[in-house]
């Protein structure tokens, strides 16, 4: 647990009797605005009404603002972590707190978490306070020798969503569908890689058939199909183009494969995981194909990532492949999702541009799921998601100093950190717990 101590001038923030937040501006700050004015010094950002209405070194000062002196601090957008299970998992332990796991055959491309989601988990603010203001909460593949309890190569809908206290946290339903190939997809259909691809190509077709006779759906040609009504009408926006696929993947050989499968179908593939993936660098350039990967992988975990390395985020970035980052644990990010800040920086020390490892974690996935036109960037009309930092947000001992999503300054506490405050306090006769 870190401890944070935040600058008292910069958590403050001023009310109407409304709620509605006022007008709010940071000055002085070196902002990294992601966005076509790149880095301003001495910068200032204006938010009013959770947007964005103006960022530069020259911003009128408006009547009755309040102003957050940011001198000396780094302004960044909020983080954005591309693949978790935040809101969806308490205790792994407990299965009543876990909602990330597809399973059985009737919902499977159109299993949807988002409604499942708990904006109020303990997760959430610890991962909240360390800079993460939205997230792509995914679900996940269980592995059970009980066919009733099995999981399909399809593991169904991801959404984006915010990190913030109230009901309004949805950004995007069905921002992505999660599917599950090499190892993991071929346990999942009978133990061979090959009937993972050879389900998914199924699918895909029965798909595209259902789209063209859906009139008939309801009579004796719906036998046919390997997929429910839901899934295949779930699969539609893949097969436009509209909806991308994050395949959990990581051999060369199963990437190669994939490549061709998305030329074919007009797919668009990210992929997720990737251990191999720096060695079909250039052929997932070409293919626009974007991948999720860990900078700090590079043992040979399994038979699928067997040349793991950690120069593959640079290795990726420089042959022109779009980035992001994750553990690339196919269970995704939950409590440590915060973690993402060390990723981006273990990339630079392995050759990754600094500006490309922050653009990693704030533009990048806001484009990936379709959402860059309201988030990623410190842009004019965007929402006010961003993070005042004590220094370089990408060095392990630097946190925020203060945390804001949609214009709206976050708590900066947590479980933790109140229960770091309940035991340091023993002036008190009475054992801390009654305190």
């Amino acid at each position: 647990m870190r401890i944070l101590i935040a600058s008292m001038t910069l958590i403050i923030a001023f009310w109407t009797d409304t709620g509605v937040a006022a007008t709010t501006l940071v000055t002085g700050a070196r902002i990294y605005t992601m966005g076509p004015q790149g880095v301003i010094e001495n910068g200032t950002l204006l938010i009013e009404d959770g947007r964005i209405r103006a960022v530069g070194a020259k911003v009128e000062l408006p009547a009755g603002a309040t102003v957050i002196d940011a001198a000396g601090k780094i302004v960044t957008p909020g983080l954005f972590v591309p693949f978790s299970a935040l809101g969806l998992v308490e205790i792994p332990a407990v299965d009543a707190t876990v909602d990330k796991i597809q399973r059985g055959g009737d919902f499977s491309a159109s299993f949807d978490v988002a409604d499942a989601y708990n904006r109020r988990s303990a997760v959430i603010g610890v991962n909240r306070v360390e800079g993460i203001t939205r997230a792509l909460i995914a679900p996940v593949a269980g592995y059970s020798d009980d066919p009733r309890y099995q999981s399909q190569i399809f593991s169904g809908l991801a959404a984006v969503v915010d990190l913030d206290t109230d009901a309004n946290y949805l950004t995007r339903r069905g921002a992505a569908m999660v599917v599950n190939l090499g190892a993991g997809g071929g346990s999942l259909t009978g133990g061979s890689r090959a009937a993972a691809l050879q389900t998914l190509t199924t699918a895909l077709d029965d798909a595209r058939d259902y789209a063209k006779h859906r009139e008939d759906y309801d009579r004796a040609a719906r036998r046919s199909y390997s997929l429910s009504r839901a899934d295949l009408e779930a699969l539609q926006p893949a097969l436009q183009g509209t909806l991308p696929l994050i395949v959990n993947v990581d051999r060369a050989s199963d990437i190669e494969i994939l490549i061709a499968l998305a030329h074919k179908y007009r797919l668009r593939v990210i992929i997720h995981g990737g251990a191999e993936a720096w060695m079909v660098a250039e052929q997932l350039a070409a293919a626009k194909i974007a991948v999720i990967v860990n900078p700090l992988r590079n043992l040979p975990a399994s038979f699928d990532a067997l040349n793991a390395s950690k120069d593959a985020a640079a290795i990726l970035a420089k042959a022109g492949v779009v980035i992001a980052f994750s553990d690339g644990d196919a269970d995704g990010q939950t409590r440590n999702a915060r973690n993402i800040t060390q990723y981006a920086g273990n990339a630079v020390a392995h050759g990754l541009p600094w500006i490309a490892a922050l653009e990693a974690i704030t533009l990048t996935p806001a484009r990936l799921f379709g959402v860059d036109n309201q988030l990623g960037s410190l842009e004019k009309g965007k929402a006010a998601d961003f993070v005042i930092w004590s220094g370089d947000p990408l060095e392990l001992t630097n946190y925020p100093d203060a945390v804001y999503i949609d214009g709206h300054a976050v708590p900066m506490t947590t479980r933790q950190t109140l229960l770091r405050d309940r035991y340091l306090k023993l002036d008190s006769d009475r054992p801390p717990a009654f305190n």
